[in-house]
């Protein structure tokens, strides 16, 4: 899934309470890529970091990255990091940081958008490299109503869902 879609879903499944609530699920849940292909993309729009398939516009495969990259996709990506990541935080702050599920719900939703040939989701890392090839993201099947949902997502949320609060809005 894109990373902004990742953002979205965050923001609105665990960021409903307040705009920094939201931000910060929003933010959470695009932490994975922006962990592990954030760093190799600033690097490249420095200049520091090259590959042939920008000049095409296209993403460079899982074995065209450097080794750091699929490194810190396998730590983002795996529900087993999330899982210690959240109860460690949970311990240190003695309660949980809801906003903080939104990763997890990154790696859930990536598991089947995800195909073998590009970067399949490693969500038992470093128990296992079991992984789903699914459909990608970009195939309509998927993209199409990933919009459709998050638009009525944020359209119930923001707007019809307070039109129903109001006096006489709805009963």
């Amino acid at each position: 899934m894109d990373i902004l879609s990742h953002g979205l879903y965050g923001g609105v499944a665990f960021g409903r309470r307040s705009w920094k609530s939201f931000w910060l699920s929003f933010s959470f849940g695009i932490a994975p890529d922006l962990f592990s292909f954030g760093l190799y993309m600033g690097l490249a729009f420095f200049g520091l970091a090259w590959h042939p398939s920008f000049l095409s516009g296209q993403h460079p495969g899982p074995n065209e990255v450097p080794a750091y990259v699929n490194i810190l996709y396998n730590v983002t990506h795996s529900l087993l990091v999330f899982a210690l990541v959240f109860g460690a935080v949970w311990l240190l702050r003695q309660r949980p940081l809801w906003e903080m599920t939104a990763w997890g719900l990154h790696i859930v939703v990536d598991i089947p958008t995800h195909v073998d040939a590009y970067f399949a989701t490693p969500f038992l890392w470093p128990l296992s490299s079991f992984h789903v090839s699914g459909i990608p993201w970009g195939h309509p099947i998927i993209f199409i109503p990933n919009i459709l949902l998050l638009v009525g997502l944020y359209l119930w949320f923001f707007v019809i869902r307070k039109f129903w609060r109001r006096p006489g809005g709805g009963e």
